[in-house]
């Protein structure tokens, strides 16, 4: 009985089929560009590598949600920023109202734009919001209730966040004016009542004051975050 064995032929064909493993894995890794493409590559190298790119797509989403956070927290103040250029004219309006050398008509002239400003003011109130969450009050319902705290994830951990604070209420109510309001109001404001009106303007003054504190806070809060 004989065997007929090539062991030459056997050792070419073993060679041959190392070779073509070798070069397969060289191609892998220059068509995907990444050394480790399986964890026989390097067992221990791939679950540092893993973690790694894991971490990294986590931190890029993280950077995505802060320039997001940015715009939100940008488009909040820049809309206080409008109220409070409506606040200051308000403020001119009602020093001019508190003067005797202005007549029953211009005060009453006076009201009316007073009133139209503080519709303005709700208008912005109401109406400014980012990807449909409204940021200076809860809704866009006018006179809504204090818009709720919103907060940031600016990393990889559960605990890397930052959040702005809650109450902001940037409305006519929120900021405490809902009486200038009442007193420019109708067709005959109470403004516009000779020296009773100009007592009545005067005593605004202190509240638009406040008003514009308040706000002035809000923005900040929003600036810092």
């Amino acid at each position: 009985m004989r065997i007929n064995t090539n062991i030459a032929s056997m050792t070419a064909q073993e060679s041959a089929n190392n070779v073509n493993k070798a070069l397969n894995n060289s191609l892998e890794k220059l068509s995907s560009g990444l050394r480790i493409n399986k964890a026989s590559d390097d067992a221990s190298g791939l679950a540092i590598a893993d973690k790694l790119r894991t971490q990294a797509s986590s931190i890029g989403q993280a950077i995505s949600n802060g320039n997001s956070a940015v715009a939100l927290t940008q488009i909040a103040d820049k809309a206080m920023a409008e109220q409070s250029n409506i606040l200051d004219v308000v403020k001119q309006k009602m020093l001019q109202a508190s003067t005797s050398t202005t007549s029953s008509a211009g005060r009453q002239a006076i009201a009316k734009d007073v009133k139209k400003l503080l519709d303005q003011l709700n208008n912005i109130a109401s109406q400014t919001n980012y990807n449909g969450m409204n940021l200076l009050q809860a809704s866009t319902t006018t006179n809504s209730s204090a818009a709720t705290s919103y907060k940031f994830q600016m990393g990889e951990l559960a605990a890397n966040t930052i959040a702005t604070s809650s109450g902001v209420r940037s409305n006519v109510t929120g900021l405490s004016i809902a009486s200038l309001s009442a007193v420019v109001s109708g067709t005959s404001s109470k403004i516009a009542s000779g020296t009773a009106g100009i007592s009545v303007a005067r005593s605004m003054l202190t509240k638009i004051d406040t008003a514009i504190g308040k706000l002035n806070g809000w923005r900040s809060d929003f600036g810092s975050t």
